[in-house]
């Protein structure tokens, strides 16, 4: 049975990627990143998805790189979260500078510790437009250097790189995920708000393939 390592960040994606790789026979073990997020909340959500289905999770917390940075509205608290959908201009200020690289880096070298196989992680083709760290060029990159990182080898894994984030609610039905018990809001707020890029794609999300959404939505 392969080991993987799978980077749980809390929300529909990591959740449906972490039940994927159960349901075809991975011995999976998770890793959530604190890098000082305003939704820091969701690391809450990553470590409850583990424990349901008996996956070892651990917190790897860089908060203290919080200030690299720079202006952005998710690892900085000075600019608010825009609202609205993810292809209007103002969603840019969501991206945090080269966080794959940093999150997959960290994964890539526990996975090595462990002895796995691979890291997955679920970047979709929804997240390409917006996030540059997202598209297929840089995960092809990131899965050869993490090949050439260490002398043992570990492959980088994205199942979902072809699909969008409706399709992953669709496989996440399936499976049984528990999405009333993942978190995607930006604002990290009691409820999600359902205003912030990431509440209208997890709305649009369900509504793809007309399934019922669990979430509590503020507006």
């Amino acid at each position: 049975m392969p080991k993987v390592v799978a980077v749980v960040s809390g929300g529909m994606d990591s959740a449906t990627l972490l039940y994927h790789l159960i349901d075809a026979g991975h011995d999976v073990r998770g890793i959530s990143i604190n890098y000082g997020q305003r939704h820091v909340k969701e690391l809450d959500y990553a470590r409850q998805l583990c424990e349901q289905v008996s996956v070892p999770h651990i917190v790897a917390d860089l908060s203290a790189i919080n200030p690299l940075f720079g202006a952005n509205s998710l690892s900085g608290r000075e600019i608010e979260i825009p609202e609205g959908h993810y292809a209007e201009e103002n969603m840019k200020l969501t991206v945090v500078p080269n966080r794959n690289m940093i999150l997959l880096s960290v994964s890539i070298a526990w996975a090595i510790s462990q002895e796995c196989v691979a890291v997955a992680y679920g970047a979709h083709s929804g997240d390409h437009a917006i996030y540059p760290d997202c598209r297929p060029e840089f995960a092809a990159a990131m899965d050869q250097a993490a090949k050439l990182c260490d002398w043992s080898a570990v492959e980088l894994w994205r199942p979902f790189v072809d699909i969008d984030k409706g399709d992953i609610a669709q496989r996440g039905a399936q499976l049984g995920v528990p999405y009333e018990r993942t978190w995607t809001c930006y604002k990290g707020l009691e409820e999600h708000c359902g205003k912030c890029g990431a509440c209208v794609e997890r709305k649009e999300a369900f509504a793809k393939h007309g399934l019922s959404d669990p979430t509590a939505y503020m507006a």
